[in-house]
């Protein structure tokens, strides 16, 4: 097969039918009928899973993969990839904030370039400052403490090879961040410029958005864990020459202790450190704790096609 589309499925009913036209008609133009579009439905609590099975049985190359639950956009992903069969792989989400129709540029530019992967970049990040600013911020962070270079405002629009699908898929992490792996997965990747449309209000809270930059900086990076080194010697460098002085002062000067104010500073001090560096050790033992059990990162409940087969 020449061409896997790999999509998921989360409150996506408004735009099921259009992608699928849009994206089929992509497709032909690049593989002819040799191609196929893989849909996982995350678990999506409208009627995304009925509209996407009514798909299959008018066009056999649509494939539903259809998960026993909800467990997030970058797992969905990572299964999407493992059922699809193409030579080259085109991986978008189904929501038409990044059009179908790039797949065709992607592939011209693949062939010039010689490349592994072509992804989407943001010309302008979508949103207001602060989002802007602080997706600009996480980047620039995440190449700083991982050592990689992140590219700054990638999207999930991205045509890959199948040998970089099939290393992508050795990385086995139960909690994952896709786009960390997509780029310590290596092989030549060039960038192009899209454009990304506000076609629905995301499912991405702030409150997400955090827990996302701890698991990406958790996954990626020990620098954390050697943050904590760097403050206990600091800190301990700075008690000792405190009490030197603090010992100068009573024996040359006859002066008192200071009293309660600098002791209580202090406690605080070092209890809130203690507690942070706990909660970091505490957060990395987590990761471990969840990895070492080997839990499948989804469990596919059925997979609808036209041939009527089902899992």
């Amino acid at each position: 097969m020449k061409l896997s589309i790999v999509t998921t499925l989360y409150q996506s009913a408004p735009y099921i039918i259009e992608f699928h036209h849009r994206a089929s008609a992509a497709a032909k133009l690049l593989a002819g009928e040799d191609y196929e579009i893989v849909m996982v439905n995350d678990g999506s609590k409208d009627n995304s899973l009925d509209l996407a099975v009514q798909l299959t049985e008018t066009d056999d190359h649509v494939v539903v993969v259809d998960l026993s639950r909800n467990f997030g956009h970058h797992k969905a992903m990572m299964t999407g990839l493992a059922q699809a069969k193409g030579e080259r792989i085109f991986l978008i989400d189904s929501d038409l904030e990044e059009a179908p129709e790039y797949l065709v540029s992607f592939a011209c530019q693949m062939e010039n370039d010689g490349c592994d992967v072509v992804y989407g970049v943001q010309e302008s990040r979508k949103g207001g400052w602060f989002e802007r600013w602080s997706g600009v911020w996480y980047y620039h962070v995440m190449t700083a403490l991982s050592g990689m270079e992140w590219p700054v405002n990638m999207v999930t629009a991205r045509l890959m090879t199948c040998r970089y699908v099939n290393s992508l898929l050795l990385h086995e992490e139960r909690e994952l961040d896709i786009g960390g792996l997509w780029v310590i997965t290596g092989y030549s990747q060039t960038p192009q410029a899209v454009i990304k449309y506000s076609a629905s209000e995301t499912t991405y809270t702030f409150r997400h958005k955090i827990a996302l930059m701890v698991n990406s900086i958790t996954s990626f990076s020990s620098f954390p864990l050697l943050l904590i080194c760097y403050m206990g010697v600091l800190i301990s460098f700075g008690a000792g020459f405190n009490i030197i002085w603090i010992v100068i002062q009573w024996y040359f000067n006859s002066e008192p202790v200071p009293g309660w104010t600098s002791i209580i500073a202090s406690i605080w001090l070092l209890g809130g450190v203690i507690v942070l560096s706990i909660g970091i050790v505490g957060i990395y033992l987590s990761k471990v704790f969840e990895e070492v059990k080997k839990r499948p990162y989804t469990i596919i409940r059925k997979i609808y096609c036209m041939s009527g087969e089902k899992l």
